[in-house]
């Protein structure tokens, strides 16, 4: 019995979802773009048949996630992930074994890419040449003007992982993200002419999920070794059309950054633990600069993961994700990579029975959390769990048990992942139109693809949520709880805001669903447009 099929059934038991209250403002979605297949699967390990279209096999989109998202002015510029499903489970969950089923296929060494490219390893195995886009009223390509570029350009755009952070400041679009051997590609568009400035590999990062402008800065959170194993930094930008790319370093952290905000004057940081955390530094937090302009002076830890989880364990396995300023107050956000903290626990403490690995599958799952903090870092601070549980199982390894502990903590508004266990991520918070928006992943779609014992999830809720904090004061409302339109999208993973309306970068990792005919959506990234009526 393994952590990824006969497991993952008990995950349901966690709870049943809150039915949510509807935001009282009316929001239209219109789809801007939508991942095309680009490839042919004709079985795990076989050579990739010609086309699309396809005469042999089925076709299949490796595009799955607006993994960046920037926007300027009337252009948004885009960044994506391929197949990152599969970069997840194999790299950071160790599941390198083939699967596929109706939704997706991840070959990892089987691929086509890992037999015929020693340099790929077999967990990146379903590893494909992100891509760059922007929108401007249509949809243009501008990958092929990397690769056109130069031979150095064309290598590095294939060796990066995806397109993970997307920022611009003076006309210049900066791409990041993490490559094959654990450095950073960074690639530069010039924002008015469209064209293509360059790309330089920064050597001592390896990871990027953020840019943040502030202040007439451009920032960009960053992780050190593979995964942020060395910890993380925050670096700024100073350079420009000429010369795109000079970062300094403001911030040298011992956790990777995960998002960035700008409140009261300075940058706050969250941050994922460290692959071994033995310190509460290390391990998933809120971090503070100094005032801005910001040299590379010390950042303090306001929050960490461990005032709240109560098992030694599944704390090391936190992330944060998305932070913003809203009101006064700083908001962010928990993330948890589905049965990573079962993997962990499964590991430390390996159980005898079935009965004892279903009860460890189900007491170490977590739904994401939502808080808020002000006077962060002064003898004033206050912070608030918005979302959150009240008490959380903790393990005791001398009596191989389970019990209750208490947070100590009261959640002001509702239980975690806005009362749906699925809910696993909050990817991003954004302020449109005097509102606070939060996006979420819901893996709840997925479970049956993990496991045939999996008693069947409820459609209803299927699909990524988009959240509304209409003030301060007030709970939560739900603009939409499926997806923004096509439940396979399980994840908001970028917003930003225009005005009142908001841009959407979606993740739907569903590669194989690709048949206009059927009665199911289609997988692959798409790029929404959210407008809001003010009731």
């Amino acid at each position: 019995m393994n952590v990824l099929a006969g497991l993952a059934a008990v995950v349901l038991a966690a709870g049943t979802a809150v039915t949510p209250v509807p935001a009282a403002d009316t929001y239209t979605f219109r789809l801007l773009g939508k991942a095309a297949p680009d490839e042919c699967f004709a079985g795990v390990g076989q050579p990739y048949p010609a086309g699309p279209p396809c005469a042999q096999g089925q076709a299949k989109v490796n595009q799955s996630y607006v993994w960046g998202l920037t926007r300027v002015g009337r252009q948004v510029w885009f960044g994506t992930g391929a197949n990152t499903h599969c970069l997840t489970s194999g790299a950071n969950l160790g599941d390198t074994d083939p699967v596929v089923n109706a939704d997706y296929v991840c070959e990892f060494a089987e691929s086509q890419v890992a037999r015929e490219h020693p340099a790929v390893p077999g967990a990146l195995g379903d590893v494909r040449p992100p891509q760059v886009w922007v929108y401007d009223g249509g949809l243009t390509d501008r990958s092929a003007d990397i690769v056109a570029a130069s031979d150095a350009d064309a290598r590095r755009l294939r060796s990066t992982l995806g397109l993970r952070a997307a920022g611009n400041l003076d006309g210049v679009v900066l791409f990041a993200g993490p490559t094959l051997n654990s450095t950073l590609n960074v690639f530069a568009f010039d924002a008015v002419t469209k064209r293509f400035l360059g790309s330089r590999t920064l050597a001592q990062y390896a990871n990027a999920r953020t840019f943040l402008a502030a202040q007439g800065d451009l920032y960009l959170g960053v992780g050190v070794g593979a995964n942020g194993v060395l910890g993380g930094a925050v670096l700024r930008w100073r350079g420009n059309r000429l010369a795109p790319f000079r970062f300094d370093r403001v911030a040298t952290l011992p956790a990777q950054a995960a998002d960035l905000a700008f409140h009261d004057g300075r940058l706050y940081a969250t941050t994922w633990s460290a692959a071994r955390p033995d310190t509460d530094a290390k391990l998933a937090g809120v971090w503070r600069s100094p005032p801005l302009p910001l040299d590379d002076g010390a950042w303090t830890q306001v929050w960490h993961a461990g005032m709240y989880e109560q098992d030694p364990l599944t704390r090391t396995t936190y992330g944060l994700g998305g932070v913003a300023s809203y009101d006064g107050w700083l908001y962010w956000g928990s993330m948890h990579v589905p049965l990573k903290a079962t993997k962990v626990h499964q590991a430390t403490y390996p159980q005898d029975t079935d009965e004892a690995k279903r009860t460890q599958v189900r007491l170490t799952q977590r739904a994401a959390t939502v808080w808020r903090g002000r006077d962060l870092g002064t003898p004033d601070q206050r912070i608030e769990l918005l979302y959150g549980e009240s008490a959380l199982p903790v393990y005791q390894p001398d009596t191989r048990t389970w019990t209750s502990r208490p947070t100590g903590w009261t959640p002001r508004y509702g239980k975690s992942g806005f009362g749906n266990p699925f809910n696993n991520y909050v990817w991003r918070m954004t302020v449109a139109g005097e509102r606070l928006y939060v996006a979420t992943m819901d893996w709840s779609y997925i479970v049956q693809d993990i496991s045939d014992e999996a008693p069947p999830t409820d459609p209803a809720g299927w699909g990524a949520d988009l959240w509304t904090f209409p003030s301060a004061g007030a709970a939560a409302e739900a603009v939409d709880t499926r997806g923004a339109g096509n439940y396979l999208n399980y994840g908001i993973r970028n917003m930003v805001a225009d005005g009142d309306d908001l841009y959407l970068g979606m993740a739907n990792p569903m590669n194989l669903r690709t048949d206009p005919a059927d009665a199911v959506p289609d997988g692959g990234w798409e790029l929404i447009r959210l407008d809001r009526t003010v009731s």
